[in-house]
């Protein structure tokens, strides 16, 4: 029997106390949103081939990058903090739980903080005026699928960190990634093959999992989208469960 959500709980407890690290999540996306979604949105109108204003566009796909930052951050640079440095997982690991449980419990509270980070700002997307449709509510179950996806990768990528300085490895992908998976322009604007190359995106594919509905289009590809992040998460899971075993019971 998994005891996985003791893990959850834990954080829950220290989360008490530094609550405002979740706003500060919310919070950056809401810039962006405002300086360029609504800000340089009214030099665009609307955005070419979508008759979507372009705030309206652009929030979706924010929303799916805040549940991927707040998934990746509790994975990589929290989790490598209690893993090389407080060694948290030592004290863990001499009770009945299980370096399973370590890795599961991590994914799930990883996940509970993106789909709170999502919820938070869809919120705020809601009180400017951007939601026209209740299917956007699909946001919530989607941001938890890309929470999922992002926060075993994490896990995955974590495992394999030697220092504070290789966390620039990370920044590496993800920023290029937030700039071209379609986050602020649609894929059309690329030549066809680049397109291919950024349908592969895993961001790519988050944005498409809430744009669609955002925007009151229900189709197959969302669930192309979703086993697309389920697969990922899948696999980050199996890389991460022997790496970890290996670090934590060395």
């Amino acid at each position: 029997m998994t005891r996985m959500h003791l893990l959850v709980e834990r954080n829950l407890m220290v989360y008490r106390h530094t609550w405002s690290l979740l706003v500060a999540e919310v919070f950056e996306p809401v810039l962006y949103l405002l300086t360029i979604g609504i800000g340089i949105g009214t030099l665009v109108g609307h955005v070419r081939g979508t008759g979507v204003a372009y705030p309206q566009y652009v929030a979706p796909a924010l929303l799916a990058t805040a549940a991927m930052n707040g998934a990746m951050n509790e994975t990589t640079f929290n989790l490598f903090q209690k893993l090389k440095f407080d060694r948290v997982y030592d004290s863990i690991l001499t009770t009945p739980m299980t370096v399973r449980d370590v890795a599961f419990g991590e994914v799930c509270w990883a996940l509970l903080r993106g789909t709170l980070t999502t919820s938070g700002f869809l919120v705020i997307v809601t009180v400017l005026g951007l939601v026209h449709t209740p299917w956007a509510l699909l946001a919530l179950p989607g941001a938890a699928v890309i929470g999922f996806a992002f926060a075993s990768a994490g896990l995955a990528v974590t495992t394999y960190l030697r220092d504070w300085q290789d966390f620039q490895l990370i920044q590496l992908v993800m920023l290029p990634m937030f700039l071209f998976a379609t986050t602020f322009y649609p894929l059309g604007v690329y030549p066809r093959p680049v397109q291919l190359a950024v349908e592969c995106l895993p961001l790519y594919q988050s944005i498409e999992l809430l744009r669609e509905p955002s925007l009151g289009h229900i189709g197959p590809g969302l669930l192309v989208a979703a086993v697309y992040l389920l697969v990922m998460g899948v696999l980050g899971l199996a890389i991460a469960l022997p790496r970890l075993r290996r670090t934590l019971l060395a």
